[in-house]
C-alpha cells in the first residue's frame, strides 16, 4: 500500500512528452577577418522535406552584406555563409533574430574578434536580441553552456526515462548514488571523446541504442517484480556505466548538431557537462521528494489491497518500456 501512490506518481511523470528531445538550437557564428568585416555562418534547424525554420538574422543598421548568402541543407539543417561589413564594427550594436519569438528554439551565438577575444551568448524566444560587448568575460560562456546543459537534460525525455528506471530498480540510497556516479563518469568519457573528435559514431544508431537501453532496464524492473533479479538489480552501476557510454554519444551528437566551433568546444563542453549533471540531480531530487511525500500520504490509506498495490507497481516499468520501444521502432525505421 505504501508503494501504491509513489508508483502512480512515477507513471504520471511519463506524461511530460511522447518524443525524445534533441539539442537542435540554431547557431550564428561571426568571425572578424578585417576591421569591421566578418565571415558569417548561420545554421537553422530544418523541418523535413528541405524546409527550414523561419528564423532570420537582423544586424545593426550600419551593416551590409558583401556577398550573397550561400546555403546548403546538411543533416536536416540549413547552413548559410556570407561576408558582412559593419562600419565601426559590431561593438555596442544589437543583433536580433526575427521569428524566434514564435518558436521553441534557442540560438547559440559566437562572435570572434581578430585578437582572439570571443563573445558567446544564448538567445531564446523570450530574449531574441543581444548587445555586442566590447570586452566579454568568461562568466558569460560558463552561464550560457551550463544553462544549455540543464535545459537539455530536463527536456531530454529519453535520458530522464533511463535515469528514472535506474532510480526505480535501485530504490534510492547508496545504490542509487553509486549508479548515478557510474552513469556520470561513463557518459562524460564519451561526451568528451566525441566532441573533441576522437570518436565518430553516426547519430541514428546511437539514438536507437539509447532507446533500447531504456527498454532493457524497464524489462529488468519487471523481472525483479516477478522475483527474478537480473544483472541490473545485482549490479546497477555496471549497467549504468555500460549504457552511459551511449548516452554520452547522444549528448555529443546534440552539441555537434549545434555547429559549435572546434576552438570553443573544450570550454563549452565543461560547462555543458556541469549543466547536464545539475539537471540530473535536480530531477532525481524532485522524484525522491515527491515519492517521500506520497508514501507519507499512502500510509494513512487502509482500503488498498496488496493485490492492487502489486498491479499498480507494474505500471511504471510497462509505461517506460512501451514509450521506449516506440522510440526503438521509430529510430530503426529512420535508418
Amino acid at each position: 500500500m505504501r508503494r501504491l501512490l509513489p508508483s502512480l506518481a512515477v507513471s504520471l511523470l511519463l506524461a511530460s512528452g511522447a518524443h525524445a528531445h534533441e539539442v537542435r538550437p540554431a547557431y550564428l557564428e561571426l568571425r572578424e577577418t578585417n576591421e569591421g568585416t566578418y565571415d558569417v555562418l548561420w545554421k537553422v534547424p530544418g523541418r523535413g522535406n528541405d524546409l527550414r525554420l523561419g528564423l532570420y538574422v537582423e544586424f545593426p543598421a550600419g551593416c551590409q552584406n558583401l556577398t550573397e548568402p550561400r546555403g546548403t541543407m546538411i543533416n536536416n539543417a540549413l547552413a548559410e555563409r556570407w561576408a558582412l561589413r559593419c562600419e565601426g564594427g559590431l561593438s555596442g550594436g544589437s543583433i536580433h533574430i526575427a521569428g524566434l519569438k514564435a518558436t521553441m528554439t534557442d540560438v547559440l551565438v559566437r562572435l570572434e574578434r581578430r585578437d582572439g577575444v570571443a563573445q558567446t551568448t544564448r538567445l531564446t524566444p523570450a530574449a531574441p536580441s543581444f548587445v555586442v560587448e566590447a570586452a566579454p568575460g568568461l562568466l558569460e560562456v560558463a552561464r550560457t553552456y551550463a544553462v544549455l546543459g540543464v535545459e537539455h537534460i530536463l527536456g531530454g525525455v529519453d535520458h530522464l526515462l533511463f535515469v528514472l528506471a535506474l532510480l526505480i530498480i535501485t530504490s534510492g540510497g547508496w545504490r542509487l548514488v553509486k549508479t548515478v556516479t557510474a552513469f556520470t563518469v561513463s557518459h562524460s568519457i564519451t561526451l568528451t571523446a566525441a566532441t573533441l573528435g576522437f570518436v565518430h559514431v553516426p547519430p541514428a544508431p546511437v539514438e536507437a541504442v539509447i532507446a533500447l537501453s531504456i527498454v532493457f532496464v524497464a524489462a529488468e524492473i519487471l523481472h525483479e517484480r516477478q522475483g527474478r533479479r537480473g544483472i541490473t538489480f545485482r549490479a546497477p552501476w555496471l549497467v549504468a556505466f555500460a549504457f552511459g557510454l551511449m548516452h554520452g554519444l547522444g549528448f555529443a551528437s546534440g552539441l555537434s548538431e549545434a555547429g559549435l566551433p572546434d576552438r570553443h568546444i573544450p570550454t563549452a563542453l565543461l560547462f555543458f557537462s556541469i549543466g547536464v549533471e545539475a539537471g540530473h540531480f535536480a530531477f532525481i531530487g524532485f522524484v525522491l521528494s515527491l515519492m517521500a511525500l506520497l508514501r507519507r500520504a499512502a500510509s494513512r490509506l487502509t482500503f488498498v489491497t496488496d493485490q492492487a498495490t502489486a498491479l499498480v507497481r507494474l505500471v511504471p516499468p510497462y509505461a517506460i518500456g512501451s514509450v521506449a520501444m516506440f522510440w526503438v521502432i521509430q529510430r530503426l525505421a529512420s535508418f
